[in-house]
């Protein structure tokens, strides 16, 4: 079984919460592990952020962090220390409450 670390991004997430950005889809014939997500905020005004998890096997989105306040010019780490799974075809998918105020970088590993 091949290991492959991974990093997502988006830079100016969306303000679109009716069409949010994708973060990652995991790949076909593959297991991904989220092993944490850092949002930073790019402006000096406070920005509420949300990711949500689609479990496409289950067919249901879920919030993962539901509209969290992040301070100005700071980043917030969530999902560190907690392992998530995505099967093939999973998505992360994200967005903001002003566009282009943040950014999400997420550390993934691949088992393929």
């Amino acid at each position: 079984m091949a290991e492959t670390f991974k990093n997502a991004i988006i830079a100016d997430v969306s303000g679109d919460s009716a069409s949010p950005d994708t973060l990652y889809t995991a790949p076909g014939s593959t297991t991904s592990i989220i092993l944490g997500v850092a949002i930073a905020n790019k402006t000096s005004n406070s920005r509420n952020c949300t990711l949500t998890f689609t479990d496409t096997s289950a067919g249901s989105t879920t919030e993962m962090l539901g509209d969290v306040g992040i301070p100005g010019n700071t980043t917030l780490e969530v999902l560190a220390g907690q392992k998530y799974i995505l099967e093939t075809g999973d998505i992360l998918k994200a967005y903001s409450d002003a566009d282009s105020s943040i950014d999400i970088t997420a550390g993934i590993l691949e088992l393929s």
